[in-house]
């Protein structure tokens, strides 16, 4: 094993945690102020990486795709809140959890029906495309460092958002008292939709951006959505600094894992015994963390009320 391929497995890790938070993000805002668990969130991924590969091809720009992935998300978002969504808040979380799990298989279908089954493929943008040279000689894709930046990008713009504006003022008095806010005047009804829309907006973009790594298809999102719940359980559910580093452990856990564990098995058994076990031994590792972090603090690394 050489540095620069493990510094490129770590780059990996840092861009699959990237991606986590960006879906974790939204995740824990809804759930934060709303109190609602929502599946049907990964489908919002699905629907801003459709969004993107659809416009992409239409009018040759993924700079157009990407803002129509931003835009689609969040709209979709809202109307399922102002139809949908609304009516659950009062509602236990087994209502919550049915009733978004229906979302998830008409969000399915629906794709299913306007694009067809086989799966949709974006280009890396010209300017994205190439590959740097890392410290010892590894070539690393521009396009992933890309991902990566934006996802510092939006974890900034989430912190001045959230600590620095009277929106982020209001969200997080939403997490703390919501029928206090709603008595001095704010409108509950309003602020719940524009979460639940910047979420979606959230999930959007990380399906657009990882639409171009991999093939756009129906029910991607449902397989990100588990490492999602994941992410928002280590890191503390309603902390946006809790779904970061939740999200950059998980990233860097498992891809380093993937990397690490085969090569390390195989100085015991057989190559081909190794690579078998060390795979399944590494989709378990941040199960296994996620255990681990549980049992040393029970609300997660950054409660909600110490974000």
């Amino acid at each position: 094993m050489t540095f620069a391929l493990a510094l490129e497995q770590l780059l990996n890790g840092l861009q699959l945690g990237v991606m986590l938070f960006l879906m974790a993000a939204g995740l824990t805002l809804i759930f934060g102020v709303m109190g609602l668990i929502n599946l049907a969130h990964g489908s919002l991924y699905m629907v801003g990486a459709f969004a993107c590969a659809a416009v992409a091809a239409a009018t040759g720009s993924f700079w157009l795709g990407l803002v129509a992935s931003l835009a689609c998300a969040a709209a979709a978002g809202a109307i399922v809140e102002l139809l949908v969504i609304r009516r659950l808040y009062d509602r236990d979380h087994l209502d919550q959890v049915l009733a978004t799990f229906a979302l998830i298989l008409m969000f399915s279908e629906g794709t299913r029906w306007l694009f067809g089954s086989f799966p949709l493929y974006l280009n890396i943008p010209p300017l994205l495309q190439g590959a740097v040279a890392l410290p010892g000689g590894a070539q690393y894709p521009v396009y992933r460092l890309a991902i990566i930046a934006a996802g510092a990008l939006v974890a900034l713009g989430l912190y001045l958002l959230i600590g620095k504006t009277r929106l982020g003022m209001r969200i997080r008095a939403g997490e703390s008292d919501r029928e206090m806010i709603g008595a001095l005047g704010v409108d509950i009804r309003t602020l719940y939709t524009v979460v639940f829309a910047l979420g979606a907006a959230l999930a959007g973009l990380a399906g657009a951006m990882v639409g171009a790594l991999q093939s756009v298809q129906v029910g991607m999102g449902e397989p990100v959505l588990i490492l999602a719940f994941v992410v928002i359980v280590i890191g503390g559910i309603g902390s946006i600094k809790g779904a970061l580093l939740g999200a950059l452990l998980v990233g860097v856990v498992d891809t380093m894992g993937r990397f690490l564990l085969p090569q390390m098995l195989a100085l015991f058994v057989p190559p081909s015994q190794a690579g078998m076990i060390g795979g399944a031994a590494a989709s378990m590792l941040i199960y296994v963390m996620m255990a681990l972090i549980l049992a040393m603090k029970p609300r997660g690394l950054f409660p909600a009320a110490h974000a």
